[in-house]
């Protein structure tokens, strides 16, 4: 399970990343240091809520943005899986069911 921490710093550096800006300038426009953000972007400091805020500000998102966990496509074929072989295991269940039934009428 990954950490809050850790969710916060890869969103924070791709959010950095995707606005074009490096650590010093999202520093600037937050009003922060440099040294601050890159703590941050490796785990090793938790910004407050007022700090998120002039985060998520400087870089034109809502806080929580910053938390959001997008699944990887290594979970969505998980889900896939898992979904196939719940609806196999349905279909081979229904089938045994009629099969059994088809039986007992045969024999009475």
């Amino acid at each position: 399970m990954t950490s809050l921490r850790d969710i916060l710093a890869f969103n924070l550096k791709e959010n950095r990343k995707k606005c074009g800006f490096s650590q010093a300038k999202l520093a600037e426009k937050a009003n922060i240091t440099t040294q601050y953000i890159a703590m941050i972007e490796v785990s090793r400091k938790f910004p407050t809520p007022e700090m998120l805020d002039r985060l998520a500000n400087a870089l034109g998102i809502n806080a929580h943005e910053l938390f959001i966990v997008k699944p990887s496509p290594e979970d969505a074929m998980e889900r896939l899986h898992n979904t196939l072989v719940r609806n196999i295991e349905q279909t081979v269940s229904a089938a045994v069911d009629k099969a059994l039934a088809n039986k007992r009428l045969l024999q009475n």
